[in-house]
């Protein structure tokens, strides 16, 4: 196993100094208690890696508005720019282990089309209360702060997504959500398989994994493969752009062609060079992206 192998949040793991205390530590529980390797296992695969520290430390520029908004056990920190009442909306979602401020560029050169960027920073992340979060809740969350803007008499223009965010607003959009177009930057297309990706890296037993994926799925009242390209394609009936980086070494370039094929209509821009993060800052990229919301 590799890094190039393995999402952002699990090189972090694994490349990390701790991960190998955490890794015997796992091992040995499975020895003694696999129910207590089960518990210990699912809290560690809900914790955002980096820790949510890091992305408290941006400094919001003049006129940005900042919320906290109380979302299940948790909370969402939400940052908006003021606007015309009817300047259309546009949702900006980060990824796994990210933060509202890394969707900042693209907002600013929304703003300057006329639209009012909404950034959401989900649960355990950034500025937002909480210790753990999950793709289902990132979902959830969307669903709410769209709702909240609607009951404001808000239009929703566009949902623009990031990594798992992406992941989690294509299912958003396939259970309804009420906005026109979808932008995909970089989605991954399988969640079972981050957590056999995450059992490599903490040395879980095959029937631990499975527990762990149990476990996740009636929680959260949802079985995985709901949220896979093949599942959530079909239903998406929002115009759609794909965004990916063919050396992508996070998500696969694989994955946002699968949501491009399975989504009727929907366009893939493929990009060199920019790998998984530098996609949310290339010039490019931004007006390809404003283009598409504003027209």
């Amino acid at each position: 196993m590799t890094d190039a192998t393995l999402p952002a949040a699990l090189s972090y793991y694994d490349t990390h100094a701790i991960t190998r205390w955490l890794r015997w530590g796992l091992r040995a529980m499975q020895q003694v208690s696999p129910s207590l390797a089960l518990r210990s296992a699912y809290r560690l695969f809900g914790t955002p890696l980096p820790l949510k520290w890091l992305g408290r430390k941006h400094t919001w520029g003049p006129g940005w508005q900042t919320e906290r908004w109380a979302f299940e056990e948790a909370s969402l920190t939400v940052y908006s720019l003021p606007a015309a009442a009817d300047a259309p909306c546009v949702l900006l979602l980060h990824g796994w282990g990210g933060h509202a401020a890394q969707m900042l560029p693209l907002a600013q050169v929304l703003a300057a089309q006329g639209l009012r960027p909404v950034l959401v920073e989900m649960p355990a992340h950034g500025r937002s209360a909480g210790q753990t979060c999950n793709l289902p809740q990132f979902t959830r969350a969307m669903e709410y702060v769209s709702a909240r803007l609607l009951q404001e008499g808000r239009q929703l223009r566009a949902v623009v997504a990031h990594s798992l965010g992406a992941n989690a607003a294509a299912f958003a959009m396939a259970r309804g959500l009420p906005a026109a177009k979808l932008v995909l930057l970089a989605p991954p297309a399988s969640p079972r398989q981050y957590t056999h990706q995450f059992a490599q890296v903490f040395g879980l037993r095959e029937t631990v994994r499975a527990r762990l994926e149990q476990r996740l799925e009636a929680r959260e009242g949802i079985v995985l493969t709901q949220l896979e390209p093949a599942a959530v394609g079909p239903r998406i009936r929002a115009q759609t752009l794909v965004v990916h980086d063919r050396g992508d070494r996070v998500n696969r370039f694989a994955d946002g062609l699968a949501y491009s094929q399975a989504i009727q209509n929907a366009r893939l821009v493929a990009t060199q060079g920019l790998g998984h993060r530098r996609i949310l800052q290339d010039p490019a990229v931004l007006a390809e992206v404003a283009e598409f919301v504003a027209a």
